[in-house]
Parts: structure tokens; C-alpha cells; sequence
């Protein structure tokens, strides 16, 4: 059978799989060990799980502890995360990206038992704060020659391997089986699966509480608008897992319908992995989807002479078809041969780089670009985009397979309802469901409000924070400024993104950032403009095209100074912004920038993990240069 599962906990979701989709000998994980791919069985993966969760209950692991995970995606994450599941504990998965200081607080104010740390480099950022966290009783490395960083600590917490955990716990699994089983019958959907925190740009991380339920019943009517997923796809997970974007739409989707996944060895290696293990479905973020988009423009535009020409025409045609199946229209025999010839000679050539047989790519995590998703469909490549929030298990919306509106983020989910609620009056404009979806409904913007199974337990012992999101009412608010267009929703921007200029002119950062961020010559848009008189904006160049342009080396971006000051190179850059500014009111348009040299990232906390700048952090930061934005005379008809 090849059935959307109705089990309600997660540790059901594996079970259900072998008795009613695969065999146990049936591949369920593969990831790369030195230079070859190995897969592993749901059989393999089930003895390892249940190991584990032997060790849990012999150590006195009990239904609701906390337990921690800092580690790379793998199969080392879903052993422990299945066999802590299980035995009703709950999944703390921590950013790998998170200080030593963040780290310490989650693992403090979870009251987390125990911990797995991935690479040497995230097992010492473990150890070092170890003994502040009082509840913490083992930790728990997943790789050899761990013993060289420990074996002169004193640590509160005892320290034993992954692999003498599943050791030690196969010895335990006979006796152990009945308490494991009576523990895993012993959930109910409505227990907390997993704490996730959320990163924030401001203020101090909340530990979002989602149950059983919210995760399980989050997949299973997000597939009913993606009917192509089969029990036969294949997904590469890249990702970060501790992100329940990932975590719900590529590990527990695949769960749901007994798809493998073949896990990436790093975003570096991400191209290369594609190549080899030829995925068929793969969640990404709109930045990843962006710069495949500008590679493959660069590479067409730049091949000159008869290859740009046939590169130009073929995404013309590809347009055209798209526009006529969208219209509802089918296309004519000329247009179909245009296609098949076009794919054959440009876009075959593309998909070739994604492994060549991707048929479907899920973008989640943040707004992408309206013609980054056109791109996609003119190659015949679909591109389904999803909205949510950690708060929202986190699909609330996602786009149909057969009915693709881009620029939007797709139907309402089953289940739950979504309303528009005007900001200043509190007026809720519409309520909208999955049955009363009208394809002609289009509606005011405001703050988008939800309400059903998808809404998180709550923030973690934060009371007040939670009233303060979930109304009396059961509506969450999501902090998002959207509308309803054509009956799917659209995202405009963060409520506490908004920009007020000095004139009283509100203005949306996002749409406005996606505009120049057409260009292939800026790789990253930070707006600034909230209370002045005009919009500046600091501007992170891509970096491959700057230096194939001006022959620079690495050293370059190396250097001390944050800002880049070359005429010539802020002139090539100003090129496109006035160009594209020419899409904006007068009011949104970028008066003047600064160029950075390096590019905002989570290490530097700029930005967080799910790539959302930190505005104040960014703001305060650079705040001396920001100031001299403003203090040279621009251009601000």
C-alpha cells in the first residue's frame, strides 16, 4: 500500500511503514562514509532505535524528560531522535550555529538530561559549559577519539560514545522490550513531542512546545495538496533538522510515505551530492533556489553567439507553455514540439546539475522571489512554496501541485483557519479555510492570524509570552503582514519589519529587498530608512561576479575594512539599483548605499538561522555607518 499515514505520534509514523508501505530490508536512510554511499534498512535503523532506547530507560530516562541534540543531519540524528520519541521524551534539537552562552540557556531552561554532540568542534562548544547545566547527565559524542577532549575535564556529566550507547543498549533490548513497548503505546498525541527555540530577532530564545499531534497532523494534510510524493521518492536533506522546516517537510513527510533520504554531506558538497544521488524531492530556502537561478541565467547569457540565442529562445518558450497551462489552456502542437526541443537543448542541460531526475522542490524558510519561482516553472521544473512558522508546526499553507500561483505561498491546509486582521482596528477581514477556498478571492493586507491544529501547546514555562501571541480567542498571531490573492496567500512582509519614513510613508522591506535582489550583482539587501526621510540600504555584492569582473583575489574580502569604497566598484553596483529602482514608488526606492564586504551571516549574529536578519543587532552594529547614509546629500525626488 503507498498510504498518507494516520498514526497521530511520531514513533508510530516508522511502524507503519514496515507493516503497510516497505519491507523492513527496504532502504530508509543513505549517507556518504569516506568516499562511498551506504544504505541503511528500516531493520538496521529499527535494532539501533530500540538500542538507544533501551540505554534511555536503563540510565532512568522517563516519559517528558528533555533530551538534547547538537548535531549534523545524519543517521545518527534519527536513531536518537526515534528512540527518544519512543519512549515519550522530547526532542530538544539546539542550532549548531548557537554560542556557547545560547547553548547553555537552552539546555538550562529545558532541564535537558542528556546531550548528543555531532563533530569535535560542537562536542567542545558542549564541554565548555557543561557544568553550568545542572539537570545535564550525559553526554554523548557521535564520533571516534572523543576521549582526547574529555579525558582531562571534570565534568558533573558522565561522557559515553554514541557507538557504546547502541553497544551497551543491544544487550538491554530483550529485557527491555516490554517497557519499551508499554512506553511507546503509553503516548498520546496530544504530548509534547519536541521543544524548538526559536532564534528571534530580538529579545531571548522561547522554547516553542509542539505535540505529537501538531507535527503528525501538520504532514498528513500538507500531503494531500502534494499527491506527487510517492512512497517510490527519493529526498536529499541539507537543512538543518533542529529547523522544523526540515524536520517536518523533508525526515517526518518522508515518515508519512516510506520516501529514503539520502543525506547531504555539507552545503559545500551540496552540487556534488545532487549529482550522485540523483534526488527526486528536496526541500530548500529561497537563497539556494536564488543562486541556482543566477548561475544558470550567467552561464546561458554569458556562452554567447548562437548558444545565448538558443538559451533566450528556449526560456521563451518555456514561458509560454507555463502561461498557457496556468491559463488552463492546452498548448498547441507548435508550442509542444518548441517545448520538447527546448528541454532537450537547454533544459535537460540544467536539470542534469540537480542529478536529473528532481521533479518537484519544496521552498520554505522565507520569501522567494517572484521570478525565481517563474524561472523554475519555465524549466518545467515544479516549485511548490510553503508558509509557516515554528509557532505553526510550521505548515499553514502550501502551494497545489496542479495550480501554481507564484509569488504566493499557496492554499490553506485542512483543518486549520487563517484570517487577515487589520493591524490598528483589530478587524478581521476574512476567514479562510481549505473548503471554502474561492481561486478568485483577493482581499486587503494585514496581520495573517490562525487558529486549529497546527498552533503550538504554547512557549515553553513563558505564560505571558504565550498569551501575549495566542488570543482568548485561539488565535495565533503570527507577526506577518499578508493578503489573499487569487485564493492563495500572499506574504508582504513582518509586522515588526515595517519601516515608517519620516513622512509617514509605511514601507515593506522584503518585496522591496526582493526587487534589487534581481540583480546577479547583489547577493544580500539590508533596508534602512525606518523615521528618516529616504531609504538607504547596505548591500552585499555576489561575490563570484565581482571578482570575475574585477579580477580580485580571496584577500580582498579578507581585509580589516567593512566596507567596500571603490568608485568603481560601488558604480557597477549603482547600475542595477537605479535600474531596478525603476520598479518601486519613489518612496521605496534605495537614495543611497554602502557595500559590505562580506556577507551577514549566523556566526557573526546578523542574522538567524533560518536566515532572517537580526535588525537591531545589524542596526546598532553598523550604526556609525548607517549615520553617514545620512549625512551626504542623495537624490531623493
Amino acid at each position: 500500500m503507498n498510504i498518507v499515514a494516520e498514526q497521530s505520534t511520531i514513533p508510530e509514523l516508522i511502524r507503519n511503514i514496515v507493516a503497510n508501505i516497505h519491507p523492513e530490508e527496504h532502504t530508509f536512510l543513505i549517507h556518504k562514509v569516506k568516499d562511498t554511499w551506504v544504505e541503511i534498512s528500516y531493520k538496521q535503523a529499527l535494532e539501533k532505535i530500540d538500542a538507544i532506547s533501551a540505554w534511555f530507560l536503563d540510565i532512568g530516562i522517563k516519559k517528558g524528560d528533555r533530551l538534547a541534540l547538537i548535531i549534523e543531519n545524519g543517521p545518527d540524528y534519527v536513531y536518537y531522535d526515534q528512540a527518544l520519541q519512543q519512549i515519550g521524551a522530547v526532542n530538544t534539537s539546539i542550532y549548531p550555529t548557537l554560542s556557547e552562552a545560547e547553548i547553555e540557556y537552552i539546555l538550562n531552561d529545558s532541564e535537558a538530561r542528556t546531550i548528543i554532540t555531532g563533530n569535535p568542534f560542537l562536542c567542545r562548544k558542549v564541554l565548555k559549559i557543561a557544568n553550568n547545566c545542572k539537570s545535564l547527565i550525559r553526554i554523548i559524542p557521535a564520533f571516534e577519539g572523543f576521549e582526547k577532549y574529555t579525558d582531562t575535564l571534570q565534568l558533573n556529566a558522565g561522557v559515553i560514545g554514541l557507538t557504546q550507547v547502541i553497544e551497551e543498549g543491544l544487550k538491554l533490548v530483550d529485557a527491555k522490550r516490554a517497557a519499551i513497548n508499554a512506553a511507546r503505546e503509553a503516548i498520546l498525541p496530544t504530548d509534547l513531542s519536541c521543544l524548538i527555540y526559536t532564534s528571534g530577532t530580538t529579545g531571548t530564545p522561547k522554547g516553542v512546545m509542539l505535540t505529537h499531534h501538531n507535527l503528525t497532523e501538520n504532514c498528513k494534510v500538507s500531503l494531500y495538496q502534494i499527491p506527487i510524493i510517492t512512497k517510490d521518492d527519493m529526498f536529499l536533506s541539507f537543512l538543518p533538522l533542529s529547523h522544523v522546516f526540515e524536520r517536518t517537510a523533508t525526515y517526518y513527510i518522508c515518515m508519512n510515505k516510506g520516501c529514503t533520504i539520502a543525506f547531504a554531506q555539507s552545503l559545500e558538497l551540496l552540487a556534488k551530492n545532487m549529482a550522485e544521488v540523483k534526488p527526486t524531492v528536496m526541500c530548500c530556502v529561497p537563497r539556494l533556489l536564488e543562486r541556482i537561478h543566477d548561475r544558470a541565467m550567467k552561464n546561458g547569457l554569458a556562452a554567447g553567439g548562437m548558444k545565448t540565442k538558443i538559451f533566450t529562445w528556449a526560456l521563451k518558450v518555456g514561458q509560454e507553455y507555463r502561461l498557457a497551462n496556468e491559463a488552463g489552456k492546452k498548448p498547441g502542437m507548435i508550442l509542444s514540439a518548441q517545448q520538447k526541443l527546448a528541454n532537450k537543448l537547454v533544459f535537460s542541460k540544467i536539470k542534469e546539475k540537480t542529478g536529473g531526475r528532481l521533479k518537484v522542490l519544496l521552498s520554505g524558510g522565507g520569501a522567494l522571489p517572484k521570478n525565481v519561482g517563474e524561472f523554475f516553472g519555465n524549466i518545467d521544473i515544479k516549485l511548490l512554496e510553503g508558509f509557516g512558522l515554528t509557532e505553526t508546526s510550521p505548515i499553514m499553507s502550501i502551494t497545489e501541485i496542479d495550480r501554481i500561483i507564484y509569488g504566493t505561498v499557496g492554499r490553506i491546509i485542512d483543518g486549520i483557519e487563517v484570517g487577515i486582521q487589520n493591524v490598528d482596528t483589530k478587524h478581521i477581514y476574512t476567514k479562510q479555510t481549505y473548503h471554502n477556498f474561492n481561486p478568485n478571492l483577493e482581499t486587503e493586507e494585514g496581520e495573517i492570524i490562525v487558529r486549529g491544529h497546527c498552533v503550538m501547546k504554547g512557549y515553553w514555562k513563558k505564560p505571558e509570552e504565550t498569551a501575549a501571541v495566542i488570543d482568548t480567542d485561539g488565535w495565533f498571531h503570527t507577526g506577518d503582514i499578508g493578503r489573499f490573492y487569487r485564493g492563495n496567500l500572499q506574504i508582504t512582509d513582518r509586522l515588526k519589519n515595517m519601516l515608517v519614513n519620516a513622512y509617514g510613508k509605511n514601507v515593506y522591506p522584503t518585496p522591496v529587498e526582493n526587487t534589487y535582489l534581481k540583480s546577479p550583482k547583489i547577493e544580500q539587501v539590508f533596508l534602512i530608512g525606518d523615521k528618516r526621510e529616504y531609504i538607504t540600504a547596505i548591500l552585499v555584492p555576489g561575490r563570484e561576479l565581482l571578482q570575475e569582473t574585477f579580477k580580485l583575489g580571496d584577500d580582498y574580502f579578507e581585509k580589516p575594512d567593512q566596507f567596500i569604497e571603490e568608485k568603481e566598484i560601488t558604480e557597477w553596483i549603482n547600475q542595477d539599483v537605479k535600474k531596478l529602482s525603476n520598479e518601486l514608488a519613489k518612496f521605496e526606492r534605495i537614495k543611497n548605499f554602502k557595500v559590505k564586504r562580506t556577507p551577514f551571516s549566523m556566526e557573526a549574529g546578523e542574522i538567524t538561522p533560518t536566515l532572517k536578519a537580526k535588525r537591531k543587532v545589524i542596526e546598532k552594529k553598523y550604526a556609525d555607518a548607517i549615520d553617514d547614509l545620512y549625512n551626504v546629500e542623495a537624490d531623493v525626488d
